[in-house]
């Protein structure tokens, strides 16, 4: 029974040594999140700026596919609807965390 505890005690800290974060090193989980959130931020604001240009050409009457110009204004708006609830989540989450108590 001794040597059992003996084999736990040891694994357990195998597995504290091998969880040691190196603080030196970036964490490049962290770039590529705020990377992926830049490109979805640049991918909505050029989809809001052609939904405008098609707007702009059904107002001045330049449209030469209506159908077309329909399509881009809602994936203009069902981007922007995406974005907001990610950042409604975003805002929770970080809500949640400052609720939590240490």
């Amino acid at each position: 029974m001794a040597n059992q505890f003996g084999v736990i005690r040891n694994d357990i800290q195998h597995i504290g040594s091998s969880a040691k974060v190196d603080a030196t090193q970036p964490k490049q989980e962290g770039l590529d999140f705020v990377k992926v959130l830049k490109d979805s931020v640049q991918e909505v604001n050029l989809e809001q700026q052609t939904s405008e240009k098609a707007l702009a050409d059904m107002a001045s009457g330049q449209v030469k596919d209506l159908h077309q110009a329909a399509i881009a204004i809602n994936r203009a708006e069902n981007s922007m609807k995406v974005m907001l609830e990610v950042r409604n989540k975003a805002i929770n989450a970080y809500k949640e965390i400052l609720r939590t108590q240490i």
